[in-house]
């Protein structure tokens, strides 16, 4: 016998591998990552991200472990002669949300999240829900026989069955793992459905919109590795992921790390490509705006155990493209719709629906037609044609070296070397990619949030970062906190980098005004000149300051502006001992970030307090 239907159990197929693992064992609920145990799968809930501190709905759903007491390997053919193939039939299905509700919630986020500096995307979900007839448990079984047979390229394929509900899909993302101390993450952004063809193929590469929107992911999961993973995460990549109803592009990010594995989950709790970014401020404005608990959606499953010489492994993947099912044959399958700067109410409605009806067939619970059936069955990588090699590698043409190279055998700058900086975090991490850098170029680096306890004695440099919101709105704490913070360090002559929100403070206290731009500059490349040098940079804004002249006259001495013509947007400012940058030196899309940094520095470190900085 295969398993026991009413004992708990998992049966997974992870990539790579030609076997099907059988886990059984008791299970339990647990509190927090901490008291998760070795030798166990874990099914995490959103709900965990309370652990961060991050905002959510509580809906209550169980950290549930399964303490695998037995685990066996059987061949694909096996399991699949084992087991059920039982017709399902759907009854009472529909969305828990309408279309216009729907609708009206991605309206209110483009407009007061988006439209006004909250972040760059916000992943918005609504469940497809429907009864199933018969037994659930022989349905969810039935359902990865035919995810076994008809699905291909899925990170994970399973089905984990607790006692209390059953969960089955092929989800398609590695979101984390570890095998002796080595950190991998696997973002995924951009999606080509129904059978692709070379010409598609090349048409999606080539797609503006997929190309922010990945790099936008890319972006916000370098912030993760750069907690985890000693010196920052190697991007690699883009490759092409090929499954059997859709096509996606895909990096791999990797890193050396220590950390315990339960910390690794916790800090990296959960994908911006389910949830959005910045992913603190994210979670508030899912938490504002959905009104209702996510259950596992977005979150993930966690395989963690020890190799055969003691060594902690993690394999974590995200659960999406999941069916969850309860004792009674409720059957809920969540899709979410990323919110960018040019998304529309009525494109993300029909998104939901298309995904949905994705999952559904990529379930085994819709109908398949004849091309999708013969697709599935073939075996054809478009990922080997040459035409589309290079649209892959021609991806990265523009984007920073630094994260696409391996890095611990960069040399300090003699002239920063030994200095200390210290970052302040405004609920972006992308603070964690500046200390990375900063590291890199020689500098001792110290990383505190805004509203912790900040002494800046002892300092050579101080880095306020950026963060979300409106750097106009004085009376919200958090930019209050940061523009006295930027006010007292220009007022010292203590050397400053202000970077994207903070350079907007410091903009402001300079005599400068702050518009919000008509068009986001959300997960934006720009060529710009800055101060008579070139450069390729990466901007996450919606608001900006403006002047109409080259330079501008304070209190605190001449300031030198950086700023487009065509529209008189400052994308830079330095004075004495100070500078500000609009745009992000540390993200992907700053494509030599680390040379304008290095730059910078080493005229402010260089500067005594009171001197020009020319």
């Amino acid at each position: 016998m295969l398993i026991d239907p009413k004992a708990p159990f998992a049966l997974l197929r992870r990539e790579g591998r030609d076997a099907v693992e059988v886990l059984t064992g008791p299970v339990s609920t647990v509190d927090t990552l901490a008291a998760v145990p070795d030798d166990c799968l874990a099914l995490v809930p959103f709900r965990q991200v309370r652990e961060r501190g991050f905002d959510c709905v509580d809906d209550g759903t169980p950290l549930s472990v399964l303490r695998i007491e037995r685990r066996r390997e059987l061949a694909v053919d096996d399991v699949l002669a084992a087991l059920p193939e039982t017709p399902i039939e759907l009854s009472g299905a529909g969305f828990d949300v309408d279309d216009e509700e729907y609708a009206s919630i991605v309206d209110t986020v483009l407009r007061e999240e988006i439209g006004r500096g909250e972040g760059s995307n916000f992943v918005i979900h609504r469940v497809f829900e429907a009864d199933l007839g018969g037994d659930p448990v022989a349905a969810a079984l039935t359902v990865f026989r035919r995810l076994l047979t008809r699905e291909r390229g899925a990170y994970w394929t399973f089905v984990v069955h607790t006692g209390e509900r059953t969960l089955v899909g092929a989800t398609p993302e590695r979101h984390v793992s570890v095998n002796d101390g080595l950190v991998m993450m696997n973002p995924i952004s951009g999606t080509l459905r129904g059978a692709p063809t070379k010409a598609g193929v090349l048409e999606f590469l080539a797609d503006r919109k997929e190309i922010d929107e990945l790099s936008m992911v890319l972006d916000e999961e370098l912030k993760m590795m750069a907690t985890v993973a000693d010196l920052g995460g190697q991007v690699l990549g883009p490759y092409l992921k090929e499954m059997a109803h859709l096509v996606h592009t895909e990096y791999l990010l990797a890193g050396r790390g220590s950390r315990d594995v339960r910390d690794v989950l916790r800090e990296t709790m959960f994908a911006p490509t389910v949830v959005g970014s910045p992913i603190e401020n994210a979670c508030r404005v899912i938490a504002r705006h959905e009104r209702r608990g996510r259950g596992y959606y977005g979150a993930v499953l966690a395989l963690v155990g020890r190799d055969a010489r003691g060594r902690q492994t993690l394999d974590a993947p995200i659960l999406i493209r999941t069916a969850d099912i309860d004792r009674d044959g409720r059957l809920r399958v969540p899709v979410g719709a990323t919110l960018v700067r040019h998304s529309t109410p009525a494109g993300e409605v029909l998104e939901t629906h298309t995904k949905a009806a994705a999952v559904l067939r990529a379930l085994g619970l819709g109908p398949q037609t004849t091309t999708e059936a013969a697709a599935a069955a073939t075996d054809v990588r478009l990922a080997a044609d040459p035409e589309v090699q290079a649209a892959l590698v021609a991806r990265n043409a523009t984007l920073a070296p630094f994260w696409l190279r391996p890095r611990d055998g960069l040399a300090a700058d003699p002239a920063l070397a030994g200095r200390r900086a210290l970052v302040v975090d405004a609920e972006d991490t992308f603070t964690g990619m500046l200390v990375h850098q900063l590291r890199v170029l020689g500098l001792s680096t110290t990383l505190v949030r805004y509203d912790g306890d900040i002494e800046t004695d002892g300092f050579d440099l101080v880095v306020p970062g950026p963060g979300p919101g409106d750097p106009r709105r004085l009376d919200d704490p958090k930019i209050a906190r940061m523009r006295g913070i930027v006010a007292g360090l220009l007022d010292s002559g203590a050397p400053m980098l202000a970077i994207c929100l903070s350079h907007q403070l410091l903009a402001g206290l300079l005599g400068l005004p702050l518009r919000r731009k008509a068009s986001p500059y959300q997960g934006m490349q720009r060529d710009v000149d800055l101060f008579g040098r070139p450069a390729k940079v990466g901007f996450y804004s919606t608001f900006t300051a403006t002047h109409d002249g080259p330079v501008l006259d304070t209190p605190h001495g001449p300031v030198e502006l950086a700023r487009d013509p065509a529209n008189d947007d400052v994308h830079a400012l330095r004075g004495r001992t100070f500078a500000g940058l609009q745009f992000h030196p540390e993200s992907v899309l700053s494509q030599d970030g680390i040379g304008v940094l290095r730059d910078l520095l080493a005229v402010l470190l260089d500067a005594p307090v009171g001197s020009a900085s020319q």
